[in-house]
Formats: C-alpha cells, sequence, structure tokens
C-alpha cells in the first residue's frame, strides 16, 4: 500500500474549521455541473457492503421548491432558508437497495439477506444514506460551496410529493450554495475530546 500524506492545513479548515452551517445565501447560482462533481466525490465514500442505499433529488427549480415548502410548514426559519438557496438536497434511502447488491458487491449474494429481514435492512438502509449525506456535503465544502443541514420537515409529506410509488423515503436535506458571511452568528461551541471520546 502506497503511504498516504495528509491535506494541508488549509484544505482541513475549508472542510471543517473554518466551515460554517449557512442560514442566508447570496445570489450566486449553483450549476448543474457543480452538483454533478459533488456526487461523483461522494459516490467514493464508503458505505455498508458498498450497497449504497442513499438517493439524491437536486430541488432547485420553483416548481420543485413549491412541492417542498408544504414539508417545511410549522419548522421554524426552515422555509424561508429553503426560499432563499439555490438548492436544497433531499437524501433519501431506498428500501430496495439491495435488488443493486450483485452488481455493486459482487463477491456475496447480500440481497436474500436483506429480503428475510425488513428490519436490518430499512437499519442499514438508513445508516448508510446518511453517511452518504455527510460525504455529499463534505464534498460540495471542498467544492466551495456551502451547506446546511435539516432535520426539521415532515417526512411523510415529501415522501408523498417526491417519492409516491417509489421505493425511496426521505431521511435529511440539506441546502447549498455560496453563503452569506457577512449574516453568520459568532460559531457555537464543540465538545471537547474528554467530553465525547474515551479510549479502551
Amino acid at each position: 500500500m502506497s503511504a498516504r500524506s495528509a491535506i494541508t492545513q488549509d484544505a482541513l479548515a475549508q472542510l471543517f474549521t473554518d466551515a460554517r452551517s449557512h442560514h442566508h445565501w447570496t445570489d450566486k447560482a449553483v450549476s448543474d455541473e457543480s452538483l454533478k462533481a459533488l456526487y461523483e466525490l461522494a459516490k467514493w465514500g464508503p458505505t455498508s457492503g458498498n450497497l449504497q442505499p442513499a438517493r439524491i433529488v437536486f430541488v432547485r427549480s420553483e416548481e420543485g421548491k413549491r412541492k417542498l415548502y408544504p414539508a417545511l410548514e410549522g419548522m421554524g426559519s426552515n422555509p424561508e432558508q429553503v426560499r432563499a438557496a439555490p438548492v436544497t438536497a433531499i437524501v433519501a434511502q431506498d428500501s430496495r437497495f439491495f435488488d443493486e447488491a450483485p452488481r455493486l458487491f459482487p463477491r456475496m449474494n447480500f440481497k436474500p439477506m436483506f429480503e428475510a429481514d425488513a428490519a436490518f435492512a430499512e437499519s442499514i438502509a438508513y445508516r448508510s444514506s446518511s453517511l452518504t449525506g455527510a460525504y455529499l456535503m463534505i464534498a460540495a465544502r471542498g467544492l466551495g460551496l456551502d451547506v446546511c443541514p435539516m432535520s426539521g420537515f415532515h417526512n411523510a409529506i415529501i415522501d408523498k410529493a417526491f417519492f409516491s410509488g417509489t421505493s425511496w423515503k426521505a431521511n435529511f436535506i440539506f441546502t447549498i450554495g455560496h453563503g452569506d458571511d457577512t449574516r453568520l452568528h459568532p460559531r457555537d461551541p464543540r465538545l471537547s475530546f474528554e467530553e465525547a471520546c474515551r479510549f479502551e
């Protein structure tokens, strides 16, 4: 195995320590090419058994946003954030993700195991689609974009509006664009290593 070198501190800062979740956006557009590029990066992130249960809808048209607004009613400032953001990504999970198992993990036949245990399949779909959503956000930051994840929405409304008749269901959403740095609040604290971690 070839030796790996750490990426630069500037790169780490862009992805993590200097990056912020933005609630206000500039009017700079996000191109289709940028959205495709961030997926092409994120798809390489690991998922359980390489089964890749995440499915993504990039909501960018006014018609698409109108379908999304009812799912955000009563959720604080989320409707305004989605209205202002150039793009909102719906990270969904495909409950039939294992149909692709023979192609995505040909060394072992996972499909019968998941078909026999719906609860286990659901847990894998949720966990791995959440991972892919996180990879997408980090990829977006790496490409010079800003993001803001949201759990404040009504899943059933999104599922009906966007995924009716499919095996997809919403996991979480996040906005994408170029954040307005002038409207950021002071950064909130994070737990220390000692508070959040331990060795055994």
